[in-house]
């Protein structure tokens, strides 16, 4: 048991990773890895919705969602080049109840009507949405959760083996587009959080979207709110000092906002 646990220690240890903003990271699954299994986990999803007409249903919406989307992707990828490969998509989910939006690892986005009609974000309060949405992906906070759920199922083998259990094969993380699907559902972490408030806020404003934008729209989050949570509030949560935080943001980023001259669009090819 000791033995085992050594090594898993060295294991993890060895698998650590920096995010964009200087943060350490557990990477059991590398980034590579979990863009694959987005890209399965992507069809898969998108597969009985497009089937039941459910996507991009309202051609309007989808023309304003991927022009939005368009201008913050030609922005990551002049900021962090190594997107510039991703396969990026975004599709419009009609499902006028669900208050949400999503971006798995290598840019593979969602958003749902039920943002855009319950909310009614401005240009400006949507493209902070899809900022901070491609921020996760940008800071492969897909890999790390998917990391993090392959490091308990390592643990919970290191106790299956002490107790005289069968040893699994090797450390594989099976089913993973279903890994990659649960990743986007599952609650981010308070510090995965601030740092893509911090990364999205940037990657909107250097789109041409006001920053103080960031902070209306989580004021009508707050206030869609009430009795019944948002889906986007439980994988987003959202407590008290986050507003402040981004108020703190948003002078910083004026200067990127202010920049003259037309914003480049990357064109969304599906």
């Amino acid at each position: 048991m000791k033995k085992l646990s050594i090594l898993i220690t060295l294991f993890l240890l060895a698998a650590c990773a920096v995010s964009p903003t200087g943060r350490k990271q557990l990477m059991l699954v590398s980034p590579e890895q979990a863009i694959t299994a987005s890209k399965s986990a992507y069809v898969q999803t998108l597969a009985p919705l497009q089937k039941s007409g459910k996507l991009d249903a309202d051609p309007q919406a989808t023309a304003r969602v991927r022009q939005i989307t368009g201008r913050i992707i030609a922005q990551t990828i002049q900021l962090y080049p190594h997107t510039r490969n991703w396969q990026w998509d975004i599709r419009v989910i009609d499902d006028p109840e669900n208050v949400n939006a999503w971006c798995m690892a290598g840019g593979k986005m969602a958003v749902y009507t039920g943002l855009l009609k319950k909310i009614e974000p401005t240009d400006d309060e949507l493209a902070q949405v899809i900022g901070h949405e491609i921020a996760h992906a940008v800071a492969n906070h897909t890999a790390e959760k998917m990391s993090v759920a392959l490091a308990s199922q390592l643990g919970l083998s290191t106790v299956a083996v002490a107790a005289g259990g069968r040893e699994n094969s090797g450390a594989t993380l099976t089913g993973a587009a279903l890994a990659a699907s649960l990743a986007i559902q599952l609650p981010n972490s308070r510090t995965a959080e601030t740092e893509a408030d911090r990364i999205g806020i940037e990657l909107a404003a250097r789109a041409g979207y006001n920053p103080y934008s960031a902070v209306s729209l989580w004021e009508k989050m707050a206030k869609e709110g009430g009795s019944k949570r948002p889906q986007f509030l439980s994988t987003h949560p959202a407590p008290q000092n986050r507003m402040a935080t981004l108020r703190r943001l948003a002078p910083q980023m004026m200067p990127y906002y202010q920049q003259p001259g037309p914003r480049p669009i990357y064109t969304i090819r599906n």
